[in-house]
């Protein structure tokens, strides 16, 4: 099984008539990806690769049946996108933009929670969702996902959620689903969100989580698997050596007033009970003494 998307999920491209929109629009759809739609206002009634261009989420949800949208707009355009999709009936939003104006974001979460409580937002700024071998949403590079179980894995980082799917997959474990929750401020989705559902899953035999420093997020998650999870979990807490003070790539990678840091992130999961590395490959044979256990 997987969480959140499979293989029966149809999938509207906003933004599929630009060039970031297009390549991966494509791109996921030789993965397998049912790619259904398109939006853009200008352009309803023509056609990318095949694909047909509506002028809003709520015609393409009519005419199709989709269910998930994927963002490729610019940031000052994702707000508007956001809830296009929301109010077209979209379920599961992916925005991978990076830039959105953080009142942008804690706008359209509040009015998601409010208005569209069934809606999930995955994102913004986030590499997407792939339960390889069945649906890949956003940009993450498929042939490097392993199919098959049983490793669930969630990542602020875009770049680690890569190595996190070739670490296990050179070392033949494969994933139910990977998610890039993204590093902004207000993430759609946090990972208590993400862990919550792989425990529920029960294709789902481990979780390997990748984190970073800034917020509270990954100390909040550990309270979450020390309280509530029965599925062992490998992490690994991006930015050991960042200097306290400054941004250090997200939006929301910046340690103040000495909270933040990845080393009281790593002593909050040890202390649940958790298996830290002390960088990605180490996370990774982590994962792979958890599973040959299992």
């Amino acid at each position: 099984m997987s969480i959140f998307v499979n293989k029966d999920t149809k999938v509207i491209y906003q933004g599929l008539t630009g060039s970031q929109g297009r390549y991966y629009g494509a791109l996921n759809s030789e993965y397998g990806t049912q790619v259904v739609a398109g939006t853009n206002p200008k352009k309803a009634g023509t056609e990318v690769n095949g694909v047909p261009i509506f002028a809003n989420c709520a015609e393409a949800v009519e005419a199709t049946g989709a269910k998930a949208s994927c963002i490729f707009i610019p940031a000052a355009g994702v707000f508007d996108a956001v809830m296009d999709a929301a109010e077209g009936g979209v379920e599961f939003i992916v925005c991978i933009t990076e830039g959105v104006p953080a009142h942008d974001e804690a706008k359209f979460f509040n009015l998601l929670r409010r208005d569209h409580p069934n809606v999930r937002l995955l994102g913004p700024n986030c590499p997407g969702i792939i339960t390889p071998g069945e649906c890949n949403i956003g940009i993450t590079a498929g042939h490097i996902a392993k199919s098959g179980g049983p490793v669930g894995i969630v990542s602020r980082s875009g770049t680690l959620t890569y190595q996190a799917l070739y670490e296990l997959q050179q070392k033949d474990i494969g994933v139910t689903t990977c998610v890039g929750i993204g590093g902004d401020p207000v993430p759609g989705t946090s990972f208590i969100d993400c862990l919550k559902a792989f425990e529920e899953d029960p294709e789902t035999k481990a979780v390997m989580m990748i984190g970073e420093i800034g917020g509270s997020a990954e100390e909040e998650a550990a309270d979450f698997i020390k309280n509530h999870m029965t599925k062992p979990v490998s992490s690994y807490v991006a930015g050991v050596t960042a200097p306290p003070g400054k941004k250090m790539g997200h939006a929301g990678a910046i340690v103040s007033g000495g909270k933040g840091t990845a080393e009281a992130k790593m002593e909050a999961l040890r202390d649940a009970g958790v298996k830290v590395g002390l960088n990605p490959t180490e996370a990774g044979e982590l994962m792979a003494e958890i599973v040959e256990a299992l």
